[in-house]
């Protein structure tokens, strides 16, 4: 008889069970209302978004409206993702988006309160799910970046402080998830805008339209409804990529700056 290199493996499961509190919302112009279902039999190495998914394919099979929510990646790099889980963006755990949340953080007989991102600037589509474009139309406020293009450049053709190259490649972490405007209590997006005019504006490439960028994205970012900062730091304890409140200090200084010089 073939001897079996592996000896038998017993794969224990420990399953939970949740109440789940679900705003649910038709369209912007509807009013919602938050509803209540039972997530039955939920394995712990499911992720936050595969327990949805669950309670989804539940309710299709009773012929009722499954939840609406953001996803993509569900890798923890998109930003597609994101609710607010017991009053906190992307739930209890720091550095984790939603789709990284495991439910072993959770205990049985929990009650769970979802909702969506809460902002001006964030208008909701339906249920989880909220527009974010607003991002997208800052980051196009910004313009282009002035490089050479071909053959890539020799390493060292331009220096760079070691110093500046990690802060900007913090700043460059942001996926733009909008967990930062979540948290904040006046809804602002300072983080995010921070961290972009950041990630640029301390390389050599980046400081040619430094200074129209940081007034061309402020200035975006103020017409599309978001508020201002009041360095609550709520919003860099929410974010799941840890980006520091730095940035907001950098970009309001190159902001000041760049006022004066136009």
């Amino acid at each position: 008889m073939p001897h079996d290199p592996l000896p038998n493996l017993i794969i224990m499961t420990k399953t939970i069970t949740l109440t789940l509190k679900v705003w649910r919302q038709k369209s912007k112009s509807e009013k919602g209302k938050f509803e209540v279902y039972k997530a039955d039999n939920i394995d712990t190495d499911m992720s936050f978004l595969e327990m949805l998914d669950v309670v989804n394919e539940k309710l299709t099979k009773e012929g009722k409206e499954p939840i609406a929510f953001d996803h993509d990646c569900r890798e923890g790099i998109c930003g597609a993702c994101g609710a607010v889980v017991n009053g906190q963006p992307h739930g209890p755990l720091d550095a984790t988006t939603l789709c990284q949340l495991h439910m072993r953080n959770f205990k049985t007989g929990q009650t769970l309160v979802i909702e969506p991102w809460r902002a001006k600037g964030f208008p909701i589509v339906r249920d989880l799910v909220v527009d974010r474009s607003s991002f997208d139309r800052i980051m196009a406020a910004g313009g282009f970046v002035s490089v050479k293009t071909g053959s890539a450049p020799e390493a060292n053709s331009i220096a760079v402080a070691k110093k500046n190259a990690e802060l900007a490649m913090d700043a460059a972490q942001c996926i733009g998830c909008g967990a930062c405007v979540a948290a904040c209590p006046n809804a602002s997006a300072m983080l995010f805008v921070g961290a972009k005019v950041s990630q640029l504006s301390l390389l050599p490439q980046g400081k040619i339209e430094s200074k129209e960028r940081v007034l061309k994205m402020v200035k975006k970012m103020d017409e599309e409804g978001f508020g201002n900062c009041s360095n609550e730091y709520e919003c860099e304890a929410a974010c799941p990529k840890s980006i520091s409140v730095t940035n907001i200090a950098r970009m309001n200084k190159e902001f000041r700056q760049a006022e004066v010089d136009s």
